[in-house]
Parts: structure tokens; sequence; C-alpha cells
């Protein structure tokens, strides 16, 4: 069964954004995945989705709740959800969810989950507005 469409990830709240295979050279000292490349999928996520809903170029000004439920191992799909949560004049707040289709097996489980928030900008770098 696909991803894309998700039944079967139950619970996973928002948009199938990115799915990428976690490799032997993401890993930390510990053998898992690094959570540093697990943000940086999820950020990418994020980035895709507040892009698309601005129509402009984005930055990434802040992380917040950032939680690490269980780690990601080699061989893992990382499959990254985003759902809109608050647009503001500039910005937006997105709820990013990781889940991990484990290698090998039909094991789905959420992984991380944070807030990010993004600024749509102009060419110069200054915030603009983001229609509603």
């Amino acid at each position: 069964m696909s991803d894309e469409k998700c039944p079967e990830m139950s619970g996973a709240r928002g948009e199938l954004t990115v799915r990428v295979k976690a490799m032997p050279a993401d890993t930390n000292a510990n053998g898992d995945i690094f959570g540093g490349w697990v943000l940086s999928q999820m950020d990418i996520a994020g980035g895709i989705t507040a892009s698309e809903r601005a129509q402009c170029r984005i930055t990434t000004v802040k992380v917040d709740a950032m939680v690490f439920h269980r780690p990601v191992k080699v061989g893992d799909t990382l499959c990254v959800y985003t759902e809109i949560e608050k647009i503001g004049r500039s910005s937006m707040t997105i709820h990013i969810e990781c889940w991990a289709r484990r290698f090998l097996s039909q094991v789905r489980e959420r992984v991380t989950e944070a807030k990010f928030i993004y600024v749509a900008i102009d060419d110069n770098g200054r915030p603009q507005p983001v229609d509603r």
C-alpha cells in the first residue's frame, strides 16, 4: 500500500510532503540516524509547504516544541507530513511530524514532531504579506 494516501499511517497529521530512505552516512555515534538529518528533512518539507502557500521565497525563522519520540534507524523510510496551523501577516506556522516505516517491515511509528515558523520574503530578503 502506498504512503501517498496514507491510510495505514493512522494518526499521521497533515499531507505527505517528503519521503526519504535513511542511509548509513546519516548516522550519529550511536548508530542511529543523526537528529540533525531528521531536522533538515523536516525543514525541507516545511519549506515546500510554506513556499507553495506563499507563492514566494520563504525563510525559516523558528523551530518550536521539537520532540524526538523514537530513533530513526538505517534503512527506515522517513515520511514527513506537514500541516499549516496558522497564517499571519507574513508568517506561517507549520506543524511537521515524521513517521518511520521500519526497514523490511510494515511497522510504522511516529518518530519526531515540531512546529516550524516561516516568513515570506521578497527578493531583497524583507518580509512580505502572505495572501489569506
